[in-house]
């Protein structure tokens, strides 16, 4: 029986790349970003097999694998966003209203100033997150895809934030920019903790989010996180006859295409609406028609 080969003077593949490569994958299809996985996760396999590395880096636990095909979304109803609102605590409320009725992102929502609602013309610039490291440390940083974008602000949401921010006016919170030596940023937020200091996803979904979906008779389930939120969202705009374009700049897609391909099987029946299209085109006037039987 041969004996076994030393691995001594093999070099290791650093996890820092394959974890940048990952992020850096973006919006496209899930199902594409598996494949492409995949694939490199092989080429490494080959390469620790010829000795070239120690370890395939693929395999870290550090590294996020994609994970494949999302399953359909199925949207809240609107009772049920009404519920889970009702059960969380009254100074969380608003997270419901801004996830809801704006469709921002948690990080968005926390990350949110009153400084970024325009309440005269009825416009949100969301230009800020709140973003976690690994290591549970926060930082400011721009919205996903490193874009900022405007997002109409219903009365409804108007209302409940001027009302909220009455109640619990804003406090300013002190972060790193983009990473966590970075340079420190101060801004007035909405939404902050006990401690006034910015929200952490680690304590807020665990220990307010789920308590609040329990309450309500929901299913603690990734597919009920926050993020159930702007998929309401998104399914309203869709069901009132909003357009995929005008729904994915909402919603800060850095592609249309992507909208589509995650929401097109909420949009509206089209049978009604192109059966009633071509009628109006080619029915006959009864004018016409009785003309035409007389003759």
């Amino acid at each position: 029986m041969s004996s076994p080969v030393s691995t001594a003077g093999v070099p290791s593949a650093t996890k820092a790349p394959i974890r940048s490569w990952v992020s850096g994958l973006g919006e496209i299809k899930e199902t594409y970003k598996g494949m492409i996985f995949t694939n490199v996760l092989t080429v490494f396999n080959a390469a620790v097999d010829d000795e070239l590395i120690r370890k395939n880096p693929c395999k870290a636990p550090s590294i996020v694998r994609p994970r494949g095909q999302y399953p359909k979304i199925v949207p809240w109803t609107q009772d049920r966003v009404h519920n889970v609102r009702a059960a969380l605590p009254e100074r969380y409320r608003i997270v419901a209203t801004l996830g809801a009725g704006l469709g921002l992102r948690q990080g968005e929502i926390f990350g949110l100033s009153p400084g970024d609602v325009d309440f005269l013309k009825g416009r949100v610039l969301v230009q800020r997150q709140v973003k976690l490291f690994r290591n549970n440390k926060a930082v400011f940083a721009l919205p996903k895809g490193g874009k900022t974008r405007e997002v109409p602000l219903p009365d409804s949401v108007k209302d409940d934030l001027a009302a909220y921010l009455t109640q619990w006016p804003a406090r300013t919170v002190t972060l790193p920019w983009r990473q966590p030596d970075g340079e420190p940023v101060t801004v007035a937020l909405v939404v902050t903790n006990r401690e006034s200091k910015a929200m952490n996803r680690n304590y807020f979904n665990p220990f307010i989010w789920h308590k609040a979906l329990e309450a309500a008779n929901v299913e603690v389930v990734r597919a009920n996180g926050c993020h159930a939120l702007r998929h309401f969202y998104a399914s309203t705009l869709l069901d009132a006859g909003e357009t995929i374009k005008a729904l994915s700049e909402y919603l800060g897609h850095a592609d249309p295409g992507f909208t589509l391909r995650t929401y097109t099987h909420l949009l509206p029946s089209s049978h009604d609406r192109t059966r009633k299209a071509i009628d109006a085109v080619l029915r006959v006037p009864d004018v016409y028609t009785a003309a035409t039987t007389s003759s």
